[in-house]
C-alpha cells in the first residue's frame, strides 16, 4: 500500500493518468482503482465504522472527480489531493454526526514517535504516550497521524493540511516537543 514516497518517474506517469482523466472523465477509473483501498483504510482508521467509511470514501471520489478540471500538480503525489479531500470529508462527517473521532494506532507507530523525540523506546513509554495523545487538539492529532501513522512525507502532510512543507515539519516537531514536556511534567518520562 505504499502509495507515497514515489520517484519522479512515478510522479510523471501518475500525472499523465491525471491529465488523461481530465480530458476524459471515464479514465478517472484508473485513479479510483489505484487509490480506493488506501483512501478507504485512511478513512476507516479515523471513522472506525465500515458504513461511514464507505459513504465518506464515495463522497471523496465524487468530489475529486468534480474538482479534477481544477487540479494542479504541486510536486506531491495525486494521493495527497485525494487524502486532503478525504480528511475534509472525515471532519465534515464528525461535525454533522457529533460523534467522537476514532484513532487507530499501532505499537510500532508509537515507537517511531518516541524515537523521534530522542528518547529510548519502551512499553511503559508507549503506554504513557498513548495517554498523552488524548491531550492533543484535533488539528495537532491530524499532523501526528499523517506523519507517524500514515507515514506521509512532510510535503504530503503539508499539502493535505493546507500548509507548506516547512510549516508541517515545524508544527509536527513542536507537537512532539509539547508531548515530551507534558510527559516529563507528569513524571512519566
Amino acid at each position: 500500500m505504499n502509495t507515497h514516497h514515489k520517484t519522479n518517474e512515478d510522479l510523471r506517469a501518475e500525472l499523465a493518468q491525471v491529465e488523461a482523466a481530465k480530458a476524459d472523465p471515464a479514465r478517472f477509473a484508473v485513479l479510483y482503482e489505484k487509490y480506493y483501498k488506501p483512501v478507504f483504510v485512511f478513512v476507516y482508521r479515523r471513522a472506525g465504522d465500515d458504513a461511514a467509511a464507505d459513504d465518506i470514501v464515495a463522497n471523496t471520489f465524487l468530489k475529486a472527480l468534480l474538482a479534477l478540471p481544477r487540479y494542479e500538480y504541486r510536486g506531491v503525489p495525486f494521493s495527497a489531493f485525494l487524502f486532503r479531500i478525504a480528511m475534509n470529508e472525515v471532519n465534515l462527517y464528525f461535525r454533522k454526526t457529533k460523534r467522537e473521532r476514532h484513532v487507530s494506532l499501532q505499537q510500532t507507530d508509537l515507537g517511531a514517535m518516541i524515537t523521534e523525540t530522542g528518547e529510548t523506546d519502551s512499553d511503559e513509554r508507549r503506554r504513557l504516550l498513548m495517554r498523552a495523545l488524548e491531550w492533543l487538539k484535533p488539528e495537532d492529532m491530524q499532523l501526528i497521524e499523517l506523519r507517524f501513522f500514515e507515514k506521509r512525507s512532510f510535503a504530503e502532510v503539508g499539502h493535505i493540511c493546507g500548509m507548506n512543507e516547512t510549516n508541517a515539519k515545524v508544527r509536527t516537531y513542536r507537537i512532539l516537543d509539547k508531548l515530551k514536556k507534558q510527559l516529563i511534567r507528569s513524571g512519566g518520562w
